[in-house]
């Protein structure tokens, strides 16, 4: 449906509906999973959009998916695996990147029970780098998947192994609600009436209750979040 989207809006403006595109087949097999990103990426090359692909399973759960019982090899991705990916979408445009897998799990967990291992994307880009015999030392757009929670050492190390796009989306979510959760902590008692509050039996408490106003706490709480990992991404006050 959005790809048709992209076609349709492409032959009217000229350029895609939509930057980029994702797509999932990391339970399949290798072959499928080449196989069928490569159909999709044909597609996304016809409209100039990237196409970001999954390579080895993510912990955790995640939209009803769990993979909180697979076997910890299978949470890292292997450099053979990464190299096939790369040279069958490479053959189509380089428009694509490699959500490879080095431990990541979803959502956030217990120091010492999630071993993130950002370092074997360096192992990834040598060997990739050796097969093509290039001078480029990070010739793969990695993606960072299941990113919250991470330490900024281990984001730090993943960029410049080549990762470009990291995911945080229980951080955020977390952030979200946590602004909330600190607003009605510290205004409990002007929540529990439209009229009457510690300043008065008669004192209104519209200007506590509004959605307006507690919304804005958890946009501005998500905001110091996304700051923090602006930091972290070498992002903060830069355009690309």
């Amino acid at each position: 449906g959005m790809l048709d989207a992209d076609d349709k809006h492409f032959k009217e403006n000229g350029e895609p509906l939509f930057s980029s595109h994702m797509i999932d087949l990391s339970e399949e097999t290798l072959e499928e999973n080449i196989a069928i990103t490569s159909k999709y990426l044909e597609r996304c090359k016809s409209v100039n959009v990237i196409l970001e692909m999954e390579l080895g399973i993510t912990g955790g759960e995640e939209d009803g998916v769990d993979n909180t019982g697979v076997d910890n090899e299978d949470l890292y991705s292997k450099p053979e695996e990464v190299w096939e990916v790369y040279k069958a979408l490479s053959a189509i445009t380089d428009k694509f990147t490699v959500a490879a897998a080095f431990g990541n799990v979803h959502g956030v967990y217990k120091p010492g029970n999630v071993v993130l291992q950002p370092q074997k994307l360096e192992q990834h880009q040598a060997y990739i780098k050796e097969k093509l015999g290039c001078e480029e030392d990070k010739p793969v757009y990695f993606v960072f998947h299941g990113g919250s929670g991470s330490t900024h050492d281990e984001i730090q190390t993943a960029v410049k192994a080549g990762v470009i796009k990291m995911n945080i989306d229980t951080d955020t979510q977390w952030a979200y609600w946590n602004g909330i959760r600190k607003f009605e902590a510290e205004f409990h008692d002007y929540l529990q009436s439209q009229i009457g509050n510690p300043e008065g039996a008669d004192k209104p408490n519209k200007n506590k209750y509004d959605p307006r106003v507690w919304i804005r706490k958890a946009e501005e709480s998500m905001s110091e979040r996304l700051q923090a990992a602006f930091k972290s991404l070498n992002a903060l006050n830069t355009y690309a």
